[in-house]
């Protein structure tokens, strides 16, 4: 965990230099400084109490989160400052006075205090992991470290602009399959809370003597009438027990395996996943971050505890000696295509750009899957309302008939 340090040493003219930084140790304080051409002459851990430590604020509980657009628009207004070669913390500044969202106005404002202190831009973005994610802020440190802050900022946009588009892309087909759900669910309560209850009083009248269709709505009805507080106890307590599994490490690797076994869902959720994968990887290794560190990264980016195990899995076996390819073939995850552009992109020496090609077939496939995805629940829906209207009209209308017989004397 990232600790504040408070150094003092000496530039290469002799100029006194000091200022803080945060780091996980003063060994990794020293090393900064050294990469910044200062040698240290002091480094002691900040005190917790101190005037320069970051206050506690209650304000951001009651603040809307930073979504996808408003970082898409920091990303790329930072580009564009960045190549006109306005200074950082000029630029930082400017864009926190003209945000329209507070919480990143207020991220970004932390963020250039700790610039003007003498933290790096990365490790500054670091301590807001809820604005910044972990492919962020290492984007952010290739660019730092090679010179090439604005095309980070650039390609950070870009991923999240393909990250904005799929999530409208999916949400959009299950529009209609929501929509006919939620209907159908509604009309059911009503069916049973108001209407059937209407003839279960006619029905008593008569005394006659019901089928067994009927009978059974008549007793769901008077169920859902009279233990709704069960049904609804047992319902959150149902969806508490399952958030709290998923949020287990255990709940939330089964979980995401699960999802991808789910019929017509499933295999849409893992080619998102896999695209999502190979744009990452593609963009970080572009970037110029090495193999390793770009594996561990895009596993916790990838937003799946399922894949990004695998990607660990594959972080070792590298580790150890083994090739990317070798490694990727070993964890059982990866497609025939996948392995196969590996195999060409590290003979060519193109891996990046190999995965380029692999996220851009995934996209077009996701697309057409979606596109499906409504040809192919629609049919499920439709035979579900069918057989829930025969229901309905056989438990009402059968013993109507009945009792009209019995009027006329049949």
């Amino acid at each position: 965990m990232a600790q504040a340090f408070v150094y003092k040493g000496r530039d290469s003219s002799g100029a006194a230099k000091e200022g803080v930084i945060e780091a996980a140790s003063t060994e990794a304080v020293a090393t900064e400084l050294l990469r910044r051409g200062i040698t240290p002459v002091k480094i002691s851990q900040q005190a917790s109490g101190s005037k320069a430590s970051q206050p506690v604020s209650l304000g951001p509980l009651f603040q809307k989160r930073v979504g996808l657009d408003e970082l898409i628009i920091f990303s790329r207004q930072m580009y564009a400052l960045m190549k006109a070669g306005i200074p950082i913390i000029r630029a930082m500044r400017g864009l926190a006075d003209t945000s329209r969202s507070p919480a990143l106005a207020e991220t970004l404002d932390q963020v250039t205090d700790r610039l003007e202190t003498g933290v790096s831009l990365g490790v500054s973005m670091r301590a807001h992991p809820k604005v910044f994610s972990d492919l962020f802020v290492n984007m952010i440190l290739v660019g730092e470290n090679t010179g090439q802050l604005d095309e980070a900022f650039l390609r950070i946009s870009k991923i999240l602009e393909l990250e904005r588009e799929t999530r409208k892309r999916v949400a959009q087909a299950l529009r209609y399959p929501i929509f006919v759900v939620v209907a159908l669910v509604i009309a059911l309560l009503v069916v049973n809370l108001f209407v059937i209850p209407q003839f279960a009083t006619v029905f008593a009248k008569f005394g006659a003597d019901l089928p067994l269709l009927t009978k059974l709505l008549v007793t769901t009805s008077d169920f859902m009438i009279n233990y709704w507080w069960v049904m609804l106890i047992v319902s959150i307590a149902g969806v508490s027990a399952f958030i709290v599994w998923k949020r287990s490490p255990e709940g939330h690797y089964r979980w995401d395996k699960l999802k991808f076994r789910i019929p017509i869902i499933g295999p849409l959720l893992e080619l998102v996943a896999l695209s999502r994968f190979a744009r990452n990887i593609s963009t970080t290794l572009a970037a110029g971050m090495p193999v390793t560190q770009a594996l561990t990264v895009v596993a916790d980016a990838v937003d799946n505890e399922y894949i990004g195990d695998h990607l660990r899995k594959m972080r070792t076996a590298i580790e150890r000696g083994d090739s990317l390819l070798r490694a990727a073939a070993q964890t059982g995850l990866f497609t025939p295509l996948i392995i196969q552009m590996l195999s060409v992109g590290e003979e060519t020496g193109q891996v990046d750009q190999m995965l380029a090609n692999v996220a851009d077939f995934y996209d077009e496939e996701v697309d057409y899957s979606l596109k499906r995805l409504a040809e192919s629940i629609e049919p499920i829906l439709l035979v579900a309302m069918g057989i829930l209207v025969l229901i309905l009209a056989l438990g009402v209308f059968l013993p109507i008939w009945d009792l009209g017989k019995a009027a006329l004397g049949k």
